[in-house]
Parts: C-alpha cells; sequence; structure tokens
C-alpha cells in the first residue's frame, strides 16, 4: 500500500501545479506512511504463530473436559442432532459415541418428556434465552428410563447473534430421584396413616419461633389450616380447667426427665364450644447446651368415642355390680340348690342350698371341676349324667332330667331334679354352666308309690288288670310286628279260681282277702321272674308266660292248679279248700286283638269248669280242647 501511494504520488505531482516545499512535504508524508505500514504488517505476522497456538490450546482443553468429565457433555445442532459428545454421557445411556452421535435427543428421550424443554428452546432461536436447566428422562440402549437434569447454553454467530449450536451438560440423578420417590412414598403413607388413624401431628421449634400443626390436627379442633400456629402457649389455653393442673405436671415431669414421653389424656374445647377428649403424646427431641427445650414433636388423637364409650361401660358395670348382687342374694335365698361354672367346667358359684345337698363348703368347691362337688346319675340306669359343656345350638336349650340320684363323697344319696343350662354371651360363645337342682327324694318316692299303685292291684300286689291290657296290647303288636307264628311267641293264661264264693260266705271277705293274697304268692312261687302274673278282679288272674310252647305251657298251668289245691288256708281254726280252673291261648301274628285272646282264653277256662273243674283247657285257633282228651298224662289224674 505505501508503495502504491509514492507511485501515485509520483506521477501526479508533475501534473499538480505546486512549490518545492509542497512537493517535498508530500514526498515526506508518503515516505512514513510506506514506513508505518511496513511495521504494522510486520507485528501481524508475528502475531500469527502465538494466535495459532493459543487456539490450540483452547481447543485442547476443550477437548479434555469433555474427554475427562464426570458427566455427559453434548454440543447438539438446533435441529436436535447429536453432533459430538463425551464417553460419560454414552456410558450413561449404555451407547458408544459412534452410536449415540448417529441419534438424535428425540430418539433417546423418553415419550412423555418429549415436551419438557420445546419454550425454552423456542426461547433460544429467538434470542430471548441464552442458558437453560430443567430435568428430563432418557431412554438407556436397552430401554430402561433414566432421569437427567440438564444444563448448558447456546452458542451464536459473533456477527447476527443467530444461535448455531447447543452444548449440554447432562448428569445422571437417577439416584436421587428414586430416593425422593421412596421418601414421598414413605412420608404419603405416614400421612395417611396419621389421618386413617385420627392423629394430628405438632411440632415445637423454638427457634422458629412457635408451634406448627398438622391439617388433621386442626381440622379436629374444627379450625382451619395455619390459624392455630405460632404461639406455644395457645393449646394450654384450650385445656379444659379440670385438667390442666394434671396436663402441667405431665409435661413438668417430661422436660425434667422424669418420663421419656409426654402423655397425657385431656379435655380440649372445639371451635364450636363443645368439649372434645384428646390423647396427647410427645417427646423432647432437641437441647440447648444448658437442657432447655429447643424442639419437640408429637401428635394428638381425638379419644371422644374411647372416652364415651369407657363412661358407658363404667355405667353399665355399675348397673352389673348392683343386679349381680341381687342375684347373688337371691340365689342365696331360694329354696332350690345353685351351682355355676365357667367355660372349662370350674366352680364359680354354689348357694347354701347348694353346700348342704352336695356336703361340700362352696369355699372349698370354688375353682374345682365340677365331678368333684356335683355327681349325679341315672335311677335307673345307673350311669353317670354329663354336665359339661353342651352344644350350642338357636335358644341354648336347657336339659332336663326328674330321675337323677345325686351321689356325696360319703356314698349318701338322694333323689334330685335337675335342670342344666348352658351361659352363652351376646357373641353365641359358650361360657359355663348354671345346674339348678332340688331335692327329690320324698317327691320321687310318692311317685313310685303312685305309679306302682296305678299299675298293681292294692291287695295282692300283682299287675291290675289296665296294666296288664296294656302289656297284652305291646305284645300283640310286637308279634305283628316281628310275624311270629304258631309256636313261637307268648302263651296267656285265664285263671279262675273254684269254690271262692265258699270261703267269703263262711268267713267273711276278710278270709277272702286273705285266701287271694295266699293264692297270689303261690302263683307268683311257681312261675319265672321274666313271666307276668295280674288280678283282674274278684277271684280271677292271668298270666303271660314267656314262653311259646303249648306243652311248657300245659305244665305251668298244672303247677298253678297244684299250687292253689296245696294250699293249707284256715280261718278262724276252720280249713277250706280251693281249687282253680285255667284256659290258655296263643299270642301270636295271627292271634286277633288282645281282647279276642283274653275272650278265648275265657271261653277255655269256662270249658275247664264244665270239665269238671281243677283242669286246663287250650283253645288253639278258636278250638277249646279238655287237656283229659290226651293221652294219660296228670293232668287227667289230677281232674
Amino acid at each position: 500500500m505505501a508503495g502504491l501511494a509514492v507511485a501515485a504520488a509520483s506521477i501526479m505531482l508533475p501534473r499538480l501545479d505546486f512549490g518545492a516545499q509542497a512537493l517535498e512535504l508530500c514526498l515526506q508524508v508518503s515516505c512514513a506512511l510506506t514506513a508505518g505500514a511496513l511495521m504494522l504488517a510486520a507485528l501481524f505476522i508475528a502475531r500469527i504463530p502465538g494466535d495459532r497456538r493459543q487456539v490450540a490450546e483452547n481447543e485442547q482443553r476443550f477437548r479434555r473436559v469433555m474427554e475427562d468429565s464426570a458427566i455427559g457433555i453434548a454440543i447438539v445442532s438446533l435441529d436436535g442432532r447429536i453432533l459430538q459428545t463425551n464417553p460419560a454421557f454414552a456410558a450413561m445411556l449404555g451407547y458408544s459415541r459412534e452410536e449415540i452421535e448417529a441419534l438424535t435427543f428425540f430418539q433417546i428421550t423418553h415419550p412423555d418428556d418429549l415436551e419438557i424443554g420445546r419454550e425454552t428452546m423456542a426461547g433460544l432461536k429467538a434470542g430471548t434465552v441464552d442458558a437453560f436447566h430443567f430435568e428430563k428422562r432418557y431412554l438407556k440402549k436397552d430401554g430402561t428410563p433414566v432421569w437427567a437434569q440438564l444444563a448448558g447454553s447456546a452458542i451464536r454467530d459473533e456477527k447476527n447473534g443467530h444461535p448455531l449450536y447447543l452444548v449440554s451438560q447432562i448428569e445422571d440423578i437417577d439416584a436421587r430421584k428414586q430416593a425422593e420417590a421412596r421418601i414421598a412414598e414413605a412420608e404419603t403413607r405416614w400421612n395417611f396413616a396419621l389421618a386413617g388413624a385420627g392423629q394430628g401431628v405438632w411440632d415445637l421449634d423454638i427457634r422458629k419461633g412457635g408451634t406448627t400443626y398438622s391439617s388433621t390436627w386442626v381440622k379436629m379442633l374444627g379450625f382451619e389450616d395455619g390459624e392455630l400456629d405460632g404461639d406455644p402457649d395457645r393449646w394450654l389455653t384450650m385445656i379444659h380447667p379440670d385438667d390442666r393442673a394434671a396436663v402441667a405436671e405431665a409435661d413438668r415431669a417430661h422436660l425434667e426427665g422424669e418420663t421419656e414421653f409426654f402423655e397425657a389424656e385431656f379435655r380440649m374445647r372445639h371451635k364450636d364450644g363443645r368439649w372434645i377428649w384428646i390423647l396427647d403424646r410427645g417427646k423432647a427431641i432437641e437441647r440447648d447446651a444448658d437442657g432447655q427445650l429447643i424442639r419437640a414433636i408429637g401428635s394428638l388423637t381425638d379419644i371422644t368415642r374411647r372416652k364415651q364409650a369407657e363412661e358407658r361401660l363404667t355405667v353399665s358395670a355399675a348397673l352389673l355390680a348392683d343386679e349381680k348382687e341381687r342375684l347373688k342374694v337371691t340365689l342365696q335365698s331360694i329354696g332350690d340348690a345353685v351351682i355355676c361354672t365357667d367355660a372349662a367346667n370350674r366352680v364359680t358359684f354354689m348357694n347354701p342350698v347348694a353346700e348342704k345337698l352336695t356336703g361340700v363348703c362352696g369355699d372349698e368347691a370354688l375353682g374345682k371341676t365340677l365331678g368333684h362337688v356335683y355327681w349325679a346319675v341315672d335311677e335307673e340306669t345307673g350311669q353317670r349324667i354329663g354336665v359339661a359343656r353342651t352344644s350350642i345350638g338357636a335358644g341354648a336349650p336347657s336339659d332336663q332330667n326328674s330321675r337323677a340320684v345325686l351321689i356325696r363323697r360319703d356314698d349318701t344319696r338322694c333323689s334330685i331334679r335337675q335342670v342344666v343350662s348352658p351361659i352363652v354371651n351376646e357373641r353365641g360363645e359358650f361360657c359355663g354352666l348354671v345346674i339348678v337342682f332340688q331335692d327329690f327324694t320324698d317327691a320321687r318316692a310318692l311317685q313310685r308309690q303312685l305309679a306302682h299303685a296305678a299299675a298293681h292291684d292294692a291287695l295282692t300286689g300283682l299287675a291290675n288288670r289296665s296294666s296288664f291290657i296294656r302289656i297284652m296290647e305291646d305284645l300283640v303288636g310286637q308279634a305283628r310286628k316281628d310275624g311270629t307264628t304258631a309256636g313261637g311267641g307268648h302263651q296267656f293264661m285265664f285263671i279262675d279260681l273254684d269254690h271262692f264264693k265258699l270261703v267269703n260266705d263262711t268267713g267273711g271277705h276278710a278270709a277272702g282277702d286273705a285266701l287271694l293274697k295266699r293264692v297270689a304268692e303261690a302263683v307268683r312261687g311257681v312261675l319265672g321272674p321274666e313271666d307276668i302274673v295280674a288280678r283282674l278282679g274278684g277271684d280271677e288272674f292271668a298270666v303271660i308266660l314267656k314262653s311259646g310252647s303249648t306243652a311248657g305251657a300245659r305244665i305251668a298251668a298244672r303247677s298253678i292248679i297244684d299250687a292253689i289245691a296245696g294250699l293249707n288256708f284256715t280261718w278262724d281254726g276252720r280249713p277250706h279248700v280251693i281249687g282253680a280252673s285255667i284256659g290258655l291261648a296263643a299270642i301270636n301274628a295271627d292271634c286277633g286283638e288282645a281282647d279276642e285272646i283274653i275272650a278265648r282264653a275265657d271261653t277255655a277256662c269256662y270249658a275247664a269248669k264244665a270239665a269238671g273243674r281243677g283242669c286246663v283247657c287250650v283253645a288253639p285257633d278258636g278250638r277249646i280242647t279238655d287237656d283229659r282228651s290226651e293221652p294219660p298224662e296228670p293232668l287227667a289224674a289230677a281232674s
């Protein structure tokens, strides 16, 4: 440039009309400009190697930062292509550098997070945003999502300010996110558990200047969130005056280290003016060097329902105690014996009557199993009557027994009537037994006497007509049921005394009664224990032989006739001789009704009398035969 200036001056100056001094001045200026230009050129040439070295050093530092960084670094085009990345980012997603640089950021971003950063990208392009910072999820090569935190900026053109590309730093925060999720989940469970249990939380922090309460706590008392925060002593003013002293004492004991926890139950005033019961539990968790409280945390639970239930239970317990005392006095006073047991069959109560009947003192019996105190057997079978736990059904029915016999410790016995009733609670669970029993000895004896009198002849003690007919009907019914045929079953014998009227006429009815007793003894004496003997009325007797053989029946009938004939009966010094005539009839399935059998035997008996008395006639199938028609037998000789 200096050379050009000198050449131009040498050409132009001669054409201009300048003076010598002016020309000289121009030449001097030209030479100066040339020299300056040469110096500047020399300086620029000398700085070029230094600038190149500085650029190389900067580039090397940038490469080392990218290669050695512990977090991912990526250079990304404005359309999302990954231009360059470092090993840390490739390793974080499980790719090689070559694989990941062939992808776009949209391909490795979680589908649900594609919208994250779009607004930031628009601001970068518009020039309103230079840097960005947000969190999003990427997808590893195996498809696993991983949380990352992005921080970066746009590199812009120096002339026009347009963004050229983005430089991003990507930090793996997946572990932190998972920890935050676990903490959030635990906190959610904790808050849900507290809310579900109806528990509110308070936090007293002296450094923060007051107490904060959870939403459940303030709602428990009818207030809004934050309405009670601040003054650490305000809650004390809400406590029922009658409970403040106890709460203050519990607070003092804990602050002075006498108790591990602060715990108190008291009433607090609800916002609407009513009182609710509160269970307050807390603990001092931080103190200063002097032992003064700095921070304490605790919980409050609304226990109003529990307190109301306890109050109802207290009233019920008092009423129950009164009722129990009344029942005890009643049981002590009644004439029946009463024993109560628990579910394990242990004696829990005995009244004086039970002590007297069992011969066991109540104090001695308490706690013992029932078998040590009360032992009852069946009067007829002799088997023990069980009074252990019974099956619980609808209505829990009582078990009654009117033929029990109580065996005392000294082996003495008394007849009792007992009622055993299970004790069942409101849940249908078995709780024990109540045994009520009475001394039934006299009544049982009277019952036996009445039953015997109803079924037996008062004079002879034999079965009477009505009971004998019932027995006959039962035997006939059984024969039909069993299908008993001729030759089986039983034999019926109708006996009528001969010459008995003469005894009554000469000796009177007293003599006749005495003779009838002798006849009853004689008949009973020649028969077996299983045979049934009855007096049908007057001088008529009946016998049911268990043997079904007609031949056997004849022999038995002959024995009866001989026994009656052999009676040596004397009345007022005068002997009397009587005899007997007997009619036999079979009892089997084909014999007809009981009255028909009796009628056939009666007819046979009259036939025997007609045949000369003192003999036996058999009426099988309605046909009457005289025993004397058979070959010579003792029967024929006796008749």
